[in-house]
């Protein structure tokens, strides 16, 4: 069920009523909870419930054994991993590793007759698995006490919000929260008014519209040779990535406001980051720090040395561009973020660049050049696209003529209000503002504006990008 459809309006608006009355019972309240995400997530198709009760069940059950059983808790907590990383490598990555294979038999003429098998990705599988994985990971550590009732597990595991695009939300922080009766205050009921709307516009009217010219522009499969075009298209594409993404977010933490639950916040100002280190600390923060927590941090702490940091970076940066898709493109991506990185801790170039005047723009700038060249490989549909695009894009020489008409007035409008935002953002402003003593009247009418503007200048109602994630 998509939050840009109707058929959510009439899902939200039953959801509500019905939570007004249940949500001061606790256990009504973990089985509406349940019963209520069952249905927005099996609106996609059913048969995928399936797998979100045979993965949460596993890690429920591994979760008491491992409380239960210390001296064989390392045994349950493969069990776990294992069934999250096997239901993942069967729905995603069982395509790629059979093409890839078949490819690699006929290029050492081995004549092996490989099928290759691919199945229906099941929506929000990467988000859920790895929200379920934590659970057990932090239950092996000592840092979270298993919950012994399955409907506050499962409560805490489809939480409908951020069931299928995060954030990824750890037990420790929403368990908790589930326990206990939630009144939001006014003030929160506010706050998530303003984060639904705000990720409402910042999804159907900038995303959906800059969408329609990307996809475009993608679709074409002999690329216009011009440089320029081609830097704009990745503005538009990092715009629409990054505007659809984190309209998601709020407005999953919007709609967790109004239930009384608070949702960590899953980004924060990317393009405003000085530096890559500074970048992942800004996008998608709850896979971000999931992957520091659980990837990066086990592997370092080993041995703690420069060049095993650099390692445990590398695997980490792989991954995490693999989580996103079963593609060399993805691959590419992680890797060309792993190198930026690598070479901004030997180089320290960020550090340098603040101590001299206009160095903190350049660092900005700098990041931003290399952030879009990744953005080619994240969104061209094949390793070879990508290769071309990339190649008119860094030839400065390359400067066919395109269609100006391509570029609408609507356009250049999102465009302005998406740059000026983050340029406030990067002075300061937003604090600055909120000193200023009509602020709230102030903030009402940009509440209002959003709102209006997500209901007539609204897109095509695209589906969300990190759905197919």
């Amino acid at each position: 069920m998509l939050f840009n459809s109707l058929a959510f309006l009439a899902f939200a608006v039953i959801f509500f009523l019905i939570w007004q009355v249940i949500k001061n019972y606790r256990q009504p309240r973990f089985v509406f909870l349940i019963i209520a995400s069952f249905i927005f997530y099996g609106w996609w198709d059913a048969r995928f419930i399936l797998l979100i009760m045979f993965s949460g069940l596993i890690d429920y059950l591994a979760g008491l054994a491992i409380e239960k059983y210390t001296s064989r808790k390392r045994f349950f907590l493969v069990l776990s991993i294992c069934g999250n990383i096997g239901s993942l490598a069967l729905f995603k990555y069982l395509g790629f590793f059979t093409s890839n294979l078949k490819v690699l038999s006929e290029a050492l003429g081995l004549g092996l007759d490989i099928p290759v098998l691919r199945l229906a990705l099941p929506i929000g599988i990467s988000f859920y698995t790895f929200q379920s994985m934590s659970y057990t990971i932090d239950i092996f550590r000592g840092n979270l006490k298993p919950t012994k009732n399955i409907f506050h597990f499962f409560a805490y595991l489809s939480l409908f919000p951020q069931l299928v695009a995060g954030p990824i939300i750890r037990a420790s922080h929403l368990l908790p929260q589930l326990n206990k009766t939630r009144n939001p205050t006014e003030k929160q009921q506010w706050e998530g008014i303003k984060l639904i709307v705000y990720g409402f516009f910042k999804k159907v009217v900038v995303a959906d519209h800059l969408g329609l010219i990307v996809d475009l522009a993608f679709r074409d499969p002999h690329p216009i040779q011009s440089a320029p075009y081609w830097w704009i298209i990745i503005t538009f594409f990092a715009i629409q990535i990054y505007c659809d993404f984190a309209g998601y977010s709020d407005i999953a933490r919007g709609i967790g406001k109004l239930m009384g639950y608070d949702f960590p916040l899953n980004f924060d100002h990317p393009y405003i980051s000085r530096s890559f280190q500074e970048f992942w600390t800004r996008w998608h923060i709850s896979l971000s720090t999931w992957f520091r927590d659980y990837v990066f941090y086990p592997i370092f702490q080993r041995k703690i040395t420069v060049a095993n940091a650099h390692i445990a970076m590398w695997i980490t940066m792989l991954l995490s561009g693999f989580w996103h898709g079963a593609h060399w493109n993805f691959l590419i991506w992680g890797g060309l973020h792993a190198f930026y990185y690598s070479v901004e801790q030997i180089t320290r170039l960020p550090k340098r660049l603040s101590k001299i005047k206009g160095g903190r723009l350049l660092s900005t700038i700098i990041v931003l050049i290399l952030l879009w060249i990744s953005w080619i490989f994240f969104r061209a549909s094949s390793l070879n696209q990508a290769m071309e695009i990339m190649g008119i894009m860094l030839n400065p020489f390359n400067t066919a003529d395109f269609e100006i008409e391509r570029f609408t007035i609507i356009i250049g409008i999102i465009l302005f209000v998406a740059i000026l935002r983050e340029i406030l953002a990067y002075i300061g402003f937003d604090k600055m503002i909120k000193q200023y003593k009509y602020y709230e009247i102030l903030e009402t009418v940009l509440v209002a504006f959003a709102l209006v503007g997500s209901v007539f200048l609204r897109g095509t109602g695209q589906v969300f990008i990190y759905f197919q994630f």
